[in-house]
């Protein structure tokens, strides 16, 4: 017999509290139905009332098979429940389920609320009363529960026990300042004598172990976790669901104890949610991730390599499919020809030519010393292989290209700089010039990169329908050696419309040729691939 365990996502909440993240009303209703379609329980959408877009959102949220909560806080001292207007507020977004927080530490009763222990144990039995007497399914975090029972065991129990006297249908442990060890989470729980059916677990990632301490909780009796996308949340985030929901589907004790409401066929989507989020947040994706990074199965050792070959298992602890990921066996300069007849096999490319492969690996170790990292841009080095091995057609030529910048005034009479890039290209035996600047659709200057791009992917003539879905997605740049002397190395990475995604090289020691170099990369990549 398995046991439920139930997951409630906070991203939308307190996930929106990380530094430079706020999301519109219509990225959360997509980012909501992202978090339903993989089977999470509950998705908090935020705090109505508390701002415009929380408020929207609740106004037009989706239906879904999860239950949508809303948040806020337990009623203040000196009113009832039912003339709080801040309660009403919530109460009033009309979600199945509303969570309340509310304090749990008497310094933080006294300091920060300034009332009296009792006070506060009377708002939130009042609060939670209210709830369920609206029919709503309520949920109490205890906001500081474990400093608090470091504190002041006893009252940081009565919090919890009158909350769910008073209802709650789960009472939540909040580990809100981030420093409690997973060990001392586990041993509080297991000697509170509450049912572990109606508790949770919140936990913040300051000591970088969010998701052991929720392990930790379940392990002592919780059934509810709740955490992030991608580990959001304020300072230095929350426990990431993204690794702990493929480690409570794949890992004993877990994935033979449990099961959630994610289920193993939908486990592969979690890396396009993942990244998903990370598109609509304009950021990078943690190349270094669990389970979902682009490096989470990346094996750039030969020793590894060459073990991989013979046998997954050796060097991987799931498979990359089984969370929608891949695996890459990198190329650098520690490669074998182990690691280089692997790579070459995934990309359906023949690696039975001994001296071809040797001079590969011998181009790609003389170019790292040049500057260039093949670890990190796979796609330049499938390019090398395949022209040592014959197989990378001629799409076209690149007769010139040009890039200026120039600062003039524009009509308010304000400096600004405006890049033109010009490139001239054989294809198809036909000369073809493309000009593009630098300005996005709202007349900003995105600099001469993005003009020569532009200009690249202008007109491929026969080509061209084979890159109209490129779409650069990271651009990093790395100076090395310093002084006059200095060599640029510029990675790009891209993606097209499949999802699939790529990263070329560029090195010089100027920058808008070593960025040519990698965007031409990109695009040969692509048209490999395609045609």
């Amino acid at each position: 017999m398995t046991e439920r365990l139930y997951l409630y996502d906070t991203t939308l909440r307190d996930g929106q509290q990380t530094q430079g993240v706020q999301f519109s009303a219509s990225e959360k209703v997509e980012i909501a139905t992202l978090l339903d379609g993989l089977g999470l329980d509950y998705i908090e959408g935020g705090w109505p009332g508390a701002n415009p877009t929380d408020s929207e959102f609740f106004d037009a949220a989706p239906k879904t098979r999860a239950t949508l909560t809303a948040f806020g806080m337990t009623k203040r001292a000196g009113r009832s429940a039912e003339n709080d207007d801040v309660l009403a507020a919530v109460a009033n977004a009309g979600t199945p389920a509303v969570c309340l927080v509310g304090k749990t530490h008497p310094f933080h009763v006294d300091t920060a609320l300034g009332i009296t222990l009792d006070e506060n144990l009377e708002n939130i039995r009042a609060s939670i009363a209210h709830l369920v007497s609206m029919g709503r399914e309520a949920l109490f975090d205890a906001e500081h529960f474990f400093d608090g029972h470091a504190s002041d065991p006893a009252y940081a129990r009565a919090c919890c026990q009158t909350a769910l006297e008073a209802g709650a249908r789960w009472v939540v442990l909040c580990d809100t300042n981030g420093g409690t060890m997973p060990g001392q989470i586990a041993e509080v729980i297991a000697g509170l004598d509450l049912p572990g059916e109606k508790l949770g677990i919140h936990t913040h990632n300051d000591t970088e172990q969010a998701v052991a301490g929720s392990l930790a909780a379940v392990d002592a009796g919780v059934r509810q976790i709740q955490g992030t996308l991608n580990g959001l949340g304020e300072r230095c985030g929350n426990a990431n669901l993204t690794s702990l929901i493929p480690t409570l589907l794949l890992k004993d004790p877990y994935a033979t104890r449990f099961e959630t409401g994610v289920s193993r066929d939908k486990l592969p989507g979690l890396l396009k949610v993942s990244r998903r989020l990370d598109d609509i947040l304009n950021r990078v994706p943690r190349r270094e991730a669990a389970y979902v990074g682009a490096s989470a199965f990346a094996h750039k050792a030969g020793l590894h390599a060459s073990a991989i070959l013979k046998d997954p298992t050796t060097y991987e602890h799931v498979p990359p499919a089984s969370v929608g990921n891949a695996r890459i066996v990198p190329m650098s300069n520690q490669a074998g020809l182990s690691n280089l007849r692997r790579r070459l096999a995934e990309a359906g490319l023949p690696g039975d030519d001994t001296a071809a492969l040797r001079r590969i690996l011998e181009r790609v170790k003389l170019r790292e010393d040049e500057g260039y990292a093949y670890d990190g841009a796979q796609a330049s080095f499938e390019l090398i292989a395949r022209e040592e091995l014959g197989l990378l057609p001629n799409f076209f030529e690149v007769k010139r290209y040009r890039v200026t910048v120039e600062r003039r005034k524009n009509k308010y009479d304000k400096m600004v700089s405006l890049s033109e890039a010009v490139v001239v290209l054989k294809v198809d035996g036909e000369k073809k010039l493309s000009v593009s600047e630098s300005l996005d659709q709202t007349g900003s200057d995105r600099g001469p990169v993005n003009a020569l791009s532009k200009a690249l992917f202008k007109d491929l003539g026969s080509y061209q329908d084979k890159i109209d879905d490129i779409r650069l997605t990271d651009y990093r740049v790395r100076i090395m050696q310093g002084g006059t002397e200095a060599v640029t190395r510029v990675i790009i990475d891209h993606e097209d419309g499949t999802g699939r995604r790529w990263s070329t090289v560029g090195v010089s020691p100027n920058i808008v040729d070593a960025s040519f170099e990698a965007l031409l990369d990109a695009v040969r990549w692509k048209l490999c691939q395609d045609l």
